[in-house]
């Protein structure tokens, strides 16, 4: 057997019935015991996003949700959207959304524990994550280091390197006849100055790409769909319809049974929002705030950002084109749908820039959290080799085909998740307790400011407008 096939059957069971169940599953739970969070109380999430900082940590909250953006915006918007449509069909979209819309509850619920649980490491610096709450929660030591060894797995040689190192390469060749060597060498170098400078740096480029190439790439996919808007309402009908019926063999499209949308839909979302992956609680820690709470509400807003909004433009834009159906994959799938709609050359350079920036962020973002997992293995020591291992792993990731990549990066990320869903499950009571609690308090001192309000009578702006 060889190694593709290997990680074929590997996929094939780490993707299962069984984690798909528990990772959609924790999300539904959470989403019962917490009220329908992630809707309820998204305008509060929304408007936390600019408090100012208080408490110990290292960055703001804003600063620490762009740092778990950079990571998660990337490829699995742009090429994994189209993986995913590629292979299980429209109906795919249809389960990226189930799988974000509970995701939101789940990345709530780690990002409220990162916080709780967060410590400080040898070095003075502020750590935390999974690892630290599995460990200190739970009380699992073995655990936490399995996890911290598959999240370093994901760092070397899934989400982190290997997959957006091609897409840049391959897009960059595509557009502009860059050699590949070009693109790994000039992409070792900035990796290598940005990601030296620590978390600091990093946050700092996050707090100023990110924002702007997600807003950037929404306006593209908005002013295609506004130009082909009476296909919009055809689309949305067929991606709910594809979500529950098998679809035919036409074009260039093999077919896909519901089972296989249901599975590419909520593999690409995982892989996309990383709800429930445990990673974004590595960044969410940092956050310089005292509420556990709020920063998981912060936290929240990335699964809305990443998968219900920027995922939904690109699968959108692919389907509304019909490029779904018909030959090409992977990115060029992509920007031939902006090619379609718009000049064929703009909409290629379009894709290959918008992809750049989203890849360049998510190796910045995931070489911080692999970096955290291997501080975690090895006590803080050894940094040196793995920032070197990273950027060899980097300079040489553009040379390696495509489909196999996808495959480890699912495998790894699959292994990732499970320990982390564990000790969601088994941290529940803590999570329902801090919400119930931090909610309470704030019904409390919002009851309290409008009794207040009562007792000393209309304001005096409110008096001179009854007045005039």
């Amino acid at each position: 057997m060889d190694f593709h096939a290997l990680l074929t059957q590997l996929n094939a069971i780490v993707w299962g019935p069984v984690t798909l169940c528990l990772l959609v599953g924790t999300g539904v739970y959470f989403t019962v015991r917490l009220k329908l969070l992630q809707l309820v109380k998204l305008p509060l999430a929304l408007s936390l996003l600019f408090k100012p900082a208080s408490g110990k940590g290292e960055l703001s909250s804003f600063g620490a949700l762009c740092t778990a953006l950079s990571a998660t915006i990337g490829t699995g918007n742009i090429v994994g959207v189209a993986t995913a449509i590629k292979l299980g069909g429209p109906g795919a979209l249809f389960w990226m959304w189930v799988a974000a819309f509970f995701g939101m509850a789940t990345k709530y619920a780690e990002c409220l524990l990162a916080l709780k649980y967060r410590t400080t490491d040898a070095r003075g610096n502020i750590a935390g994550g999974p690892m630290y709450y599995i460990e200190h929660g739970l009380g699992l030591g073995w655990l936490a280091k399995l996890f911290a060894m598959f999240g370093v797995g994901v760092a070397f040689f899934g989400i982190g390197t290997f997959a957006q190192v091609n897409a840049i390469s391959d897009a960059m060749t595509v557009a502009f006849a860059v050699p590949t060597w070009v693109t790994a060498s000039v992409l070792t170098v900035l990796v290598a100055a940005v990601t030296l400078g620590g978390v600091k740096r990093i946050a700092s480029v996050a707090q100023t790409l990110v924002p702007a190439m997600a807003i950037g790439y929404v306006l593209a996919c908005l002013w295609v769909l506004l130009s082909l808007h009476d296909a919009i309402v055809p689309a949305l009908s067929l991606v709910v319809n594809a979500a529950f019926t098998p679809v035919a063999a036409g074009g260039g499209f093999l077919g896909a049974t519901v089972a296989l949308a249901i599975q590419t839909g909520i593999a690409r979302g995982v892989f996309s929002n990383e709800s429930g992956l445990g990673s974004a609680p590595i960044a969410a820690a940092t956050a310089r705030t005292k509420e556990p709470v709020e920063q998981g509400l912060v936290s929240m807003t990335g699964t809305f950002f990443d998968t219900l909004i920027i995922c939904t433009m690109t699968g959108l834009v692919l389907i509304i084109t019909g490029v779904w159906s018909g030959d090409s994959a992977g990115a060029a799938m992509t920007s031939a749908a902006f090619s379609a709609a718009t000049d064929p050359l703009l909409g290629q350079y379009l894709v290959t820039v918008a992809l750049v920036c989203f890849a360049f962020t998510t190796i910045l973002g995931w070489n911080y959290y692999g970096e955290r997992c291997w501080s975690y293995l090895t006590n803080g020591r050894y940094a040196g080799l793995y920032r070197l291992f990273f950027l060899l792993l980097i300079a040489g990731g553009a040379f390696i085909k495509l489909d196999l990549i996808w495959l480890l990066a699912d495998v790894v990320n699959g292994l990732m998740a499970i320990p982390n869903l564990i000790a969601l499950i088994g941290l529940r009571s803590v999570i329902i307790a801090e919400s119930q609690c931090y909610f309470g308090a704030l019904g409390t001192r919002s009851a309290m400011t409008v009794g207040k309000a009562a007792l000393e009578g209309p304001s005096k702006e409110a008096e001179n407008g009854l007045l005039s």
